[in-house]
């Protein structure tokens, strides 16, 4: 089999809010920006990587099915930021912390040397979804450059 990812989902409750973050603070192209019935998706990714997108979506859409009772639980899980997330890499771990602290994201976990063996960072957009960023490594363990 011969099977890539092609995009992952990460909810929004400010389409705006999101679009700045993953566009201006992050450094992703927008590859689409699509409202429907008053919601919005907007797919996102880093440009040497045109095959692999996110794409920020509305948390439910009325016809999938979800109950009042699901859409205050997802609305409480993405305030508390336990909802959603995706883990991002970089080549300089340091650069990309410091450009993502003076954006003003919200902190969850300045660069930390991980016991199971990676260096990371954590931070969440402007929806609560937990964004986690590993130092990518050569062999041998050091960072590439």
């Amino acid at each position: 089999m011969d099977i890539t990812i092609h995009a992952s989902f990460l909810p929004h409750n400010d389409p705006d809010a999101s679009l700045a973050f993953y566009r201006d603070t992050l450094g992703f192209e927008v590859r689409n920006d699509v409202g429907y019935e008053g919601m919005r998706w907007i797919t996102v990714g880093p440009a040497n990587q045109p095959d692999t997108s996110i794409v920020l979506q509305p948390p439910v859409v009325a016809a999938c099915g979800v109950t009042d009772d699901e859409r205050r639980t997802i609305a409480e899980m993405m305030a508390k930021g336990t909802y959603a997330g995706i883990n991002l890499a970089t080549a300089d771990l340091d650069d990309t912390f410091a450009k993502l602290q003076a954006s003003g994201a919200e902190v969850v976990q300045e660069p930390t040397e991980q016991p199971y063996g990676v260096r990371d960072c954590a931070v969440r957009d402007p929806a609560g979804n937990l964004i986690r960023i590993q130092e990518q490594r050569r062999a041998g363990g050091r960072s590439q450059s």
